[in-house]
Order: C-alpha cells, then sequence, then structure tokens
C-alpha cells in the first residue's frame, strides 16, 4: 500500500473530526493545527509541502492528538500553547485559556497607561499571566504584581513572563483575590470567575472538562467573586487609578449595579467583537 501524503493523512484526521460532530470548517483547522504541531512547522511550510509523503512517525503522533481532540480536549491544551496578544502563552489544566476577548482588557490598559511613565499594575486571578505579561511586554516602564490562589497558575505564569521577557518587572503573589498587599496600582485588571454555578450542566466539553472550575465558576449568579473585588479593591487603587474587570454574556446591568453599591463610578462599557458587553472600566 503506497504511503499517504500529508494531504491524505490530514484529510483522514478532518474527517474523524466532522465525524465526532465538529463543524468542518472547525475540523480543517484543528486538523491542520495538530499537524503542524506534531511536525514542528509553521503554515508556510505545511503549504509548500502538504502533497509530499507523510514522515514515518507522523500518523501515530497525529492519529493521538486526533483522538484526543475527538474527546473533545482543547486544542490549545493539546499543544500546550495559546496566542494572545501576538504572544505566545503556555497553558496548563491549572488554567484558564486565554481567549480573545480578555484582549478588551489589554486594549484599555494601554489607552489608561502613558508609554514612558513608571506605573504600578495590578493584576487579580493572573492565571497564565497573560493580562500581566502582555502589559508588561507593551509598557517597558510599568511594574507589574499579579496574584493568584494556584500555585500550579503562578509556576505557569512565571515561565510565560521569562519566555517574554519580563520576569524582572512582575512580583508574583499566591493569595485570594488581593488579600496581604499593600500597594497602590495606577491599573487593577483582572478576569475573574464568572460562570454562574448552574451553567455547569451546559458549558462545552472543552470547558467544562478541561479547565479549573475555580477559574470558571462565580456562584449562584456568577457575580461573587465580582462584588468581593469592587468591595477589595479600593484599598488597593491610587487616586485617580482605574479598574478594568471582566464579565460573562447578560451580566451587564448586574455589573453596573454590584459596582455602584461599592461606590464605584463606571466610565465605559466595552464589546467584544459581537457587540457583547464584555468589559466595565470603573474609577472611584
Amino acid at each position: 500500500m503506497p504511503v499517504q501524503s500529508l494531504h491524505e493523512r490530514i484529510a483522514v484526521g478532518r474527517r474523524a473530526l466532522v465525524d465526532a460532530g465538529f463543524r468542518p470548517e472547525d475540523a480543517a483547522l484543528d486538523a491542520e493545527v495538530l499537524a503542524r504541531h506534531v511536525l514542528g512547522w509553521d503554515l508556510a511550510r505545511l503549504i509548500a509541502h502538504i502533497r509530499d509523503a507523510q514522515p514515518p512517525s507522523f500518523s501515530g503522533a497525529f492519529d493521538e492528538l486526533i483522538a484526543r481532540r475527538v474527546r473533545r480536549e482543547p486544542v490549545a491544551m493539546i499543544v500546550g500553547h495559546r496566542e494572545f496578544w501576538g504572544l505566545e502563552f503556555l497553558v496548563s489544566p491549572a488554567t484558564l485559556i486565554p481567549r480573545p476577548e480578555t484582549e478588551l482588557i489589554v486594549e484599555e490598559g494601554l489607552r489608561l497607561l502613558p508609554a514612558e511613565y513608571p506605573s504600578i499594575v495590578l493584576d487579580i486571578g493572573t492565571g497564565t499571566g497573560c493580562l500581566a505579561v502582555s502589559l508588561a511586554y507593551e509598557r517597558r516602564d510599568a511594574t507589574v504584581v499579579a496574584t493568584d490562589i494556584s500555585h500550579e497558575a503562578l509556576l505557569v505564569a512565571r515561565h510565560n513572563a521569562r519566555i517574554h521577557g519580563v520576569s524582572d518587572r512582575i512580583r508574583w503573589v499566591r493569595t485570594d483575590l488581593a488579600g496581604g498587599l499593600s500597594l497602590r496600582a495606577d491599573l487593577i485588571v483582572s478576569n475573574p470567575p464568572y460562570v454562574p454555578d448552574s451553567a455547569s450542566s451546559i458549558l462545552a466539553p472543552e470547558v467544562g472538562r478541561y479547565e479549573p472550575a475555580t477559574a470558571l465558576f462565580g456562584g449562584a449568579d456568577g457575580l461573587s467573586v465580582i462584588r468581593r473585588l469592587f468591595a477589595a479593591v479600593p484599598r488597593h487603587i491610587a487616586a485617580g487609578g482605574t479598574f478594568v474587570v471582566e464579565f460573562g454574556f447578560g451580566q451587564e446591568d448586574d455589573v453596573r449595579a454590584a459596582a455602584g453599591q461599592e461606590g464605584w463610578r463606571v466610565e465605559r462599557v466595552l464589546h467584544d467583537l459581537q457587540g457583547i458587553a464584555r468589559t466595565i472600566v470603573v474609577r472611584r
């Protein structure tokens, strides 16, 4: 039997994903990403050699990754990294996978932080460190303090900071929210848990099975952590400072109310590319 080409073998993987219920366009992208991961190639090289015979070791390794994806393991978990703000971030089962909508926080942070000013930034619940690292990468005069309750998540975040050369300007603290800190930050950012507990049964398998529950669920209505943040953050924010926090679909009115109850003034609400309110910007 002739050796299959890479194109043919990747097509087999794509069909396996379609048969498992993936949309054809998603199956095609996932199969291509997994193939490139096995090969260690970028997209340009794969395109140039797609009609070549598959390497001897490719089929077994590729089939194993396709099988993991069929079980709904996220591609980012399979390959071990995810792009965010144009940077590659390592991910693990101890962290959320960075998502495009969270880049709204970085955009707003850069708008608020002067380019050449020794700002202090506090990132609460850092996870992979995607917010802390991206802001430190873009604002070289800023000092960042990043917290997380998970030791394992902080290990991942530290590694990401080393990869992108910002370790010397980020301090990592294992704590619940900002407990024990005495700093006053010019900018505080957070992507906290905000999924209602009742939604656990309807989450996509990629999320519910593989991402950490402590980073996903925010109590009965999803807002218990956000309410705690609005109450706790004032003691850590500098005069004139800003708090930027992400929230979930349909939560805007309740988040506005929770902010107002703690004396925050809503400056802006940011919407994602689908027009969904996702991020609130508040000041005292």
